[in-house]
């Protein structure tokens, strides 16, 4: 799989979902500015994926976030189980407090088959955090706080989600042209 077919999966994911739905009202602004970093890895074992992760880590901390204001770091084939890539965000967290970074930036992840904690693999509220490919999201807590700013309410915000994808289902986000997960898959979903 090459870089090229990765990103635009990605962007279309970040088109159709992300904005698409509204899931994250502080994404457009980035995205439409240009300011949004997708880099795929290539690393073929986890110390390879971290080291990807530091060089991120260093080119956030130094770019005027004018020009960058947030990076996906993507890999599409070294986390396929979720619950070891939910580990690794343990080890990502610990990055940032190594690089000193704490309080400038923080982690978000997404990942094919992401499940929050007392759902089933299937149920429709888990797609607020799925992306095509295994996902670090680094972003910037002082966009954060302005986002917050000019979105008051911004606690609401996984709650008006979760109720989004309840109203479009799964029918309706493969109506987006979207990858349905394995974990639906399994469960009699194509």
């Amino acid at each position: 799989m090459n870089h090229e077919e990765v990103i635009a999966a990605t962007r279309e994911w970040i088109e159709k979902a992300v904005i698409g739905l509204n899931l994250c009202p502080f994404a457009k602004s980035v995205y439409v500015k240009n300011q949004v970093r997708i880099v795929v890895s290539d690393a073929r074992h986890l110390d390879g994926f971290l080291e990807d992760l530091d060089r991120e880590l260093d080119h956030l901390a130094e770019v005027d976030p004018e020009i960058t204001d947030t990076t996906l770091l993507v890999h599409p084939t070294l986390f396929p189980d979720f619950l070891l890539f939910n580990d690794v965000l343990e080890i990502a967290d610990e990055a940032i407090t190594e690089h000193e970074l704490d309080g400038v930036l923080q982690l978000a992840s997404f990942h094919p088959d992401f499940q929050f904690e007392g759902t089933e693999p299937d149920d429709i509220t888990n797609y607020t955090n799925r992306s095509p490919y295994p996902t670090l999201h680094l972003i910037r807590e002082a966009s954060i706080d302005k986002a917050v700013e000019a979105f008051p309410e911004a606690e609401e915000i996984y709650e008006r989600n979760m109720e989004t994808l309840q109203k479009l289902g799964i029918a309706g986000w493969k109506a987006l042209g979207l990858t349905v997960s394995g974990a639906t898959k399994k469960h009699g979903e194509e």
